[in-house]
């Protein structure tokens, strides 16, 4: 069975699905990346499966394995009872199988508006050639360079995700609050294309 994850802080009310990082090859790749300009040298989850979110790395690697290693049948796909959920806020796409999971369980809810960040775009435009994306998932482009703000998500994407230095005179959209008390990035259809968060 996958583990859901209760939010807190800032994803307070806000249920995840999430995977491990720490044996994500991807990620892996672009946390030890020697260019300091990409957001994943200062991974958040990376910091934190190795330190006091240990107790975490069991069960996120239980999801890893279920969501990668095959599709999951569908009366095992899990209901999820919430009005809005995000797709890996620890993690990312791990191969066209998770994908696919993650795309079955949107569909096996459509009550539910999904919001799925990724930087896979090979991924998504793979799968997507082939199949329709729900209506309840929302695509958010997760840029991976600090300071380049992209205002045009990429194909089949609804929204980008950017960082700025603290010190920016960038305007910000997404400042600390609450995400279950703003909601732009999973509200479908609510004219927001660009999210822009300064780096922690």
């Amino acid at each position: 069975m996958l583990k859901v994850s209760n939010g807190s802080g800032k994803m307070l009310h806000i249920r995840s699905i999430n995977t491990n990082t720490l044996t994500n090859p991807f990620c892996q790749k672009m946390v030890k990346s020697k260019d300091k300009s990409i957001i994943c040298t200062q991974c958040y989850s990376d910091a934190m499966l190795r330190g006091i979110r240990k107790n975490c790395v069991t069960s996120w690697q239980q999801n890893s394995d279920i969501l990668s290693g095959g599709l999951i049948p569908p009366h095992m796909l899990p209901t999820i009872l919430d009005a809005f959920f995000r797709f890996s806020s620890h993690g990312e796409l791990i191969n066209l199988t998770m994908l696919e999971n993650f795309h079955n369980i949107a569909l096996h809810n459509p009550h539910c508006s999904f919001a799925l960040w990724t930087k896979r775009k090979d991924l998504i435009r793979q799968f997507y050639k082939t199949h329709d994306k729900p209506a309840n998932l929302i695509l958010i482009y997760s840029n991976p360079r600090i300071d380049r703000v992209m205002t045009t998500p990429p194909p089949l994407f609804d929204r980008t995700f950017n960082n700025v230095s603290k010190d920016s005179a960038i305007d910000q959209n997404c400042t600390g609050q609450k995400c279950s008390d703003c909601l732009a990035c999973y509200k479908p259809n609510n004219g927001v294309t660009t999210i822009i968060e300064a780096v922690k």
